[in-house]
């Protein structure tokens, strides 16, 4: 460990158990009193050696090694990806849901309420379900959950909705998908009142964020925690060149037209699209959303881009107890010697899609009593 400078930047050599190779962060001091998680060893030595021309580009270099078995650390002083901490951040988003929640039941005696509908009994939905009910929880949101079987008609769903938009008491109405295969999910989803849509899945407010000119009362969770990641890290998106991977209504899309709201040049990769590698290494922002473990290789990637992995792919790993483990779009191990910042899986996007959720209901409850909004409804 070398302590060289503090005066511009920090650099950290972060060493996992699933790699001998040191994963290297770059990230701003100004970052350090707010995400001090980032450090978990700080000591001095003199076993490294780096030449700095001037104290304007000084760096302090700490190595932060998570597994104490992992002795190899090899830093390359001109390639290095900072990681960005999306459960760090998701937390701070929920601390600051929570004075706000405060705030409005103190003054007006109002709690914004959730209602979730669940349909089937899919685990992996279970658990989503499970883990929104609790961050609601941490933050003071009431939650209104409904669980029906998996051969519940169309009808029984619609009417569960019909009564969360009458009911005052919930101001966000959220549909667990996917829904079994004998409903029609566009006609579930449109039923859902526009001004509870916390989802954003609403054609009208998928429509009004594709317009020039129009606000959208929501924005789908998932891209909209993609681009707070970028605006909390201050990452400039602003006429940079961005490439979305996967076109779907939840992410892909939406995500493209988030993009294109901050100035950026934004295409879409998907799976009719030819010479993929060659359009995405000329990226400077990369979202990556298409459930493919690994399929973004290091050599798609243009040295010093931002890296946003959406994916969540379960790979098989017969050293884990579970048997798996959770790997992203992008190769992790490839792709973090060559971008500038990265997004862990787990721990990136994963964590801020639930926050935005909150976020989400809370606007909605604010908006609903007429409460002060903020200058702009979308990150």
């Amino acid at each position: 460990m070398v302590l060289i400078d503090t005066a511009a930047s920090m650099i950290f050599a972060d060493c996992s158990s699933s790699s001998s190779t040191a994963r290297l962060l770059l990230f701003n001091t100004t970052k350090l009193q707010k995400y001090p998680d980032n450090i978990s060893l700080f000591r001095r030595s003199n076993s490294l050696q780096f030449g700095i021309s001037s104290r304007s580009s000084s760096r302090t270099i700490i190595t932060h090694c998570s597994s104490p078995s992992t002795s190899a650390i090899q830093i390359n002083n001109e390639t290095f990806a900072k990681v960005i901490d999306g459960k760090r951040v998701a937390k701070d988003i929920r601390e600051e849901i929570a004075v706000e929640i405060s705030r409005m039941q103190e003054e007006i005696g109002i709690v914004p309420g959730l209602a979730v509908i669940l349909v089937g009994d899919r685990k992996d939905s279970a658990t989503y379900v499970r883990n929104k009910k609790k961050a609601c929880d941490t933050v003071g949101i009431n939650s209104y959950e409904v669980h029906l079987a998996e051969d519940s008609t169309e009808e029984e769903v619609l009417n569960h909705i019909s009564k969360f938009n009458d009911d005052p008491s919930v101001h966000g109405i959220l549909v667990q998908l996917p829904l079994p295969s004998h409903m029609n999910e566009q006609n579930i989803l449109n039923a859902v009142c526009i001004e509870k849509d916390v989802d954003g899945f609403h054609p009208l407010n998928i429509g009004r964020l594709a317009m020039r000119g129009r606000e959208p009362l929501f924005v789908p969770c998932t891209p909209k925690g993609c681009i707070e990641l970028l605006h909390r890290y201050d990452i400039p998106i602003k006429g940079k060149r961005a490439v979305v991977i996967g076109r779907s209504n939840i992410v892909g899309m939406p995500a493209a037209l988030l993009l294109q709201r901050e100035d950026a040049t934004v295409s879409i990769v998907h799976s009719r699209t030819k010479n993929p590698e060659e359009i995405t290494s000329q990226a400077d922002i990369i979202i990556s959303a298409v459930g493919q473990p690994n399929m973004v290789r290091g050599s798609w990637v243009k040295p010093g881009a931002v890296l946003i992995d959406v994916g969540i792919n379960p790979v098989e790993d017969p050293e884990s107890p579970r048997g798996y483990r959770l790997v992203g779009d992008i190769c992790y191990e490839e792709a973090s010697k060559v971008a500038s910042a990265i997004t862990p899986v787990p721990g990136g996007v994963g964590p801020m899609t639930i926050a935005m959720l909150l976020s989400n209901t809370l606007l909605s409850a604010k908006r609903i009593n007429n409460l002060r909004m903020p200058a702009e409804n979308i990150v």
